[in-house]
């Protein structure tokens, strides 16, 4: 553990985090977390908690806290979609050589429905892409 604790604790939730003020410095040297604001990482909002005035301090914490909060979901995403890919190819070889006939049957049509789904929207983003650039020429 190292000897010294960040100023600032995020306390993620599903859509940012509840934002505590990180105190050591009092008479038992216990830790002391007061929350200070809750942030929205969708919206934006950072709404200072019980009637607080965030510091500039507080707020450029908070906002580069955002910043990096927002990048590590966007690399998870991606990684999330990669990972649906080697599932599609471990889906595909299973089919063809291990999946009896009865899990076939239990599966294909919700897997050809999602794949088609998923062909639709890929096929209509490229083409909006596409077109996008040709008009811009």
């Amino acid at each position: 553990m190292t000897a010294e604790l960040p100023r600032y604790y995020f306390r993620v939730r599903d859509n940012g985090a509840f934002v505590f003020r990180v105190e050591t410095e009092n008479r038992q040297r216990r830790i002391e977390m007061d929350q200070i604001a809750v942030v929205n990482i969708r919206n934006g909002d950072i709404k200072p908690h019980g009637g607080r005035t965030l510091s500039p301090e507080d707020k450029d914490e908070i906002a580069r806290w955002m910043a990096e909060r927002t990048e590590l979901l966007a690399q998870r995403d991606i990684d999330d979609i990669y990972r649906a890919v080697d599932y599609l190819n471990t889906t595909a070889h299973w089919a063809q050589s291990k999946a009896t006939d009865a899990q076939l049957d239990e599966v294909t049509d919700a897997l050809l429905l999602a794949m088609h789904d998923l062909r639709s929207v890929l096929v209509r983003k490229k083409s909006d892409r596409l077109m996008g650039k040709v008009g811009k020429d």
